[in-house]
């Protein structure tokens, strides 16, 4: 008898969500993670003191909040399983050391009222672009949760129509080209040129374009959901899930090999000689680099596009810190979920980035902080605080020193860069800890070379090319019943739940309506 009728490798949360649809449609499922805790990039732990929670990787939740798995509560992960969300009036601001500051509202009105402060034309500018956002996002949301559409048939469907060629262009331009086109003002420009930053990319890269209209549809439609008792909480939701309807959840479990009769995945084989077998399929959270060693029956031109799938030049390093008390930003009372800490010229931001490109130190600490605490007090003890900061930097060092060796001398200077803009630091932090890119690998497989997303979000890596157009679709050509999930495929790194696309595939080969799919 099969151990379960269907194996995933890896406890991230795309791997849960495609565990826990199959699950809930009756399947046994049986998930092994490696780490002793749960989550991969979705996870909350007390890294620095006791009750200090910080959010390792994902802070809050964003593009999941358009996905029909939370928008309809398929699985009731929230009106059963215990997840809740906090939505702040303000998800984004960026903070200059001369005191501006911009925030953007859920309230575009609000928002343009904010951009008028800099620019009367760029704020009516800006109402324009929100429309532009609205209108395009039920489009753009309908292709993120599903399997993606053909690249040659999407492109087709696009040059129909003006519309259609004026969203392809979007698709192509950089950000730095689409904000001189619209905006007159630098502070404004740099503003929403972050957002391409926050997608390991510097605004100048070609085909970025997009992203702001998607980000900003997706700020005032939905908000940056902030998950009550930490990132975990969602992971922990869909643990609960698997598990009240019979499948497990195994920890330090390091998956060295999917096992084939042949033509089908039959099962895995793990690091301690452990066999484990199933009837039904394995879903996996395989690297495309990683993924030929572990499926040795993987057909030859399948391995070689995997292995050159590219990584993107700017990882990130973090830094999570207990502290003494809340922050108090000079600018004065600020609340928003995300600070961006920006530098004087918005060239100083470009530049920051292009140094990235040969292995070296942004000149210009871009430096991205949360407070969640601010939100949700019960991250912290009374009256603490925490903070999560986070910055761009190379894999491989230039100057032959180890980030293993020099990552705390780097969050030393993330922290001096943020007193710029905050009082009391570094006095008010009780204890830290950072992660280098190097961490991040180790933390999840993943997150190869420090790249959260996995793979660059290049066009060439996108829709039904990611990570190569042989496994766009989730499933491993000659490989029957072997099925991906992870920030390497559509839609690309960051919280959408991806999951979904991956077990509605899964449900087609095994016969399961997956419309039907639900928890009563």
């Amino acid at each position: 008898m099969a151990d379960a009728d269907i194996i995933a490798i890896g406890s991230g949360h795309n791997g849960l969500v495609a565990a826990a649809y199959l699950a809930v449609a009756g399947k046994k499922v049986l998930v092994l993670e490696r780490n002793e805790w749960f989550g991969g990039g979705v996870v909350t732990r007390e890294l620095t003191r006791p009750g200090f929670k910080h959010d390792q990787h994902s802070m809050s939740h964003i593009f999941i909040q358009g996905n029909p798995l939370l928008l309809n509560d398929e699985l009731a992960l929230k009106s059963k399983y215990g997840l809740r969300y906090l939505f702040p009036e303000v998800p984004m601001m960026s903070v200059w050391e001369d005191g501006a500051t911009l925030p953007l509202y859920r309230d575009a009105a609000k928002s343009a009222e904010a951009i008028a402060r800099f620019s009367a034309k760029d704020a009516e500018t800006f109402l324009e672009m929100s429309r532009q956002a609205a209108e395009w996002l039920p489009m753009i949301q309908a292709g993120l949760y599903s399997p993606p559409m053909p690249l040659g048939a999407q492109t087709a469907m696009m040059d129909q129509s003006a519309e259609g060629r004026e969203i392809w262009r979007t698709t192509q331009v950089s950000t730095f080209d689409l904000m001189e086109e619209l905006f007159e003002h630098d502070k404004v420009k740099a503003h929403f040129g972050r957002v391409a930053g926050e997608n390991l990319v510097s605004p100048d890269e070609k085909a970025t374009g997009i992203g702001a209209y998607v980000f900003l549809g997706f700020l005032e439609k939905f908000g940056f959901g902030v998950p009550v008792g930490g990132s975990g909480s969602l992971t922990a939701a869909l643990i609960a899930c698997i598990e009240d309807h019979g499948g497990a959840v195994r920890s330090n479990c390091h998956v060295r090999e999917v096992v084939t009769d042949g033509t089908r995945a039959t099962g895995v084989v793990l690091d301690s000689g452990e066999r484990l077998t199933c009837s039904d399929g394995v879903i996996g959270a395989i690297h495309p680099h990683v993924l030929p060693d572990m499926v040795p029956s993987l057909p030859a031109s399948v391995a070689k596009n995997a292995r050159r799938t590219h990584i993107t030049d700017a990882a990130c390093f973090t830094v999570h810190a207990a502290l003494d008390a809340p922050l108090k930003f000079k600018a004065g009372d600020l609340a928003a979920v995300m600070y961006e800490l920006m530098p004087a010229e918005y060239r100083d931001m470009r530049r920051a980035f292009d140094e990235l490109r040969y292995g070296n130190f942004s000149p210009t600490p871009l430096v991205g902080v949360g407070q969640l605490t601010q939100h949700d007090p019960s991250r912290a003890p009374e009256g603490k605080a925490i903070f999560h900061a986070w910055d761009y930097v190379p894999y491989e060092r230039t100057d032959g020193r180890s980030w293993d060796e020099s990552k705390r001398e780097f969050a030393d200077k993330m922290i001096a860069r943020m007193g710029d803009f905050i009082d009391g630091l570094p006095e008010t932090i009780l204890d830290y800890h950072c992660d280098s890119p190097v961490d991040m690998e180790r933390t999840s497989p993943s997150f190869y070379r420090g790249d959260l997303h996995g793979i660059a979000t290049t066009t060439y890596q996108s829709g039904s090319h990611r990570p190569t157009p042989e496994l766009g679709q989730y499933r491993v050509p000659g490989v029957e019943r072997l099925y991906l999930v992870g920030p390497f495929q559509h839609p690309g790194g960051g919280v959408f739940g991806a999951g979904r696309a991956t077990a509605m595939v899964m449900a087609e080969d095994l016969g399961i309506e997956f419309d039907r799919i639900g928890v009563s």
